[in-house]
């Protein structure tokens, strides 16, 4: 797997995806981000360790599978929210490229931008074939 160049966005892998818009819960002060309900099924019950690969850095977060709200370390996310620059309005795309009972591995791609608040429900693409169109 290449990792991006210069905030190139490369193409989804056919994998299980999410795009996540990132609202006032995802970055400060809340830092909090819990795993679509699609995911649900294919992840483990328990608490692992998950390895977030975002251009050539890799973050490790751990996974909280089980608790209801399937959600990543708040103080772990904090800082890949922080190291990255996030900010309320840009995108994650979360790629599941690994999933056992002892590690999780994501492929997270960022895209920057204030998407504005009326298109949000315009970004919900769930296979590679289905593209994100905004009107």
């Amino acid at each position: 797997m290449e990792p991006p160049q210069n905030g190139e966005i490369l193409p989804l892998l056919g994998k299980l995806y999410h795009p996540f818009i990132l609202s006032k819960s995802h970055v400060p002060p809340i830092y909090n981000i819990c795993l679509p309900t699609k995911f649900h099924s294919l992840l483990p019950a328990l608490m692992i360790p998950t390895a977030i690969l975002c251009g050539e850095k890799v973050w490790k977060i751990d996974y909280y599978g089980n608790r209801r709200s399937k959600a990543l370390d708040p103080k772990q996310w904090k800082k890949f929210v922080n190291d990255n620059g996030l900010k309320c309005g840009d995108a994650c795309v979360f790629e599941l490229l690994e999933c056992s009972s002892t590690l999780l591995k994501f492929r997270v791609q960022i895209l920057r931008g204030h998407i504005p608040f009326q298109l949000h429900h315009k970004f919900s693409g769930e296979t590679k074939d289905i593209p994100i169109i905004i009107d």
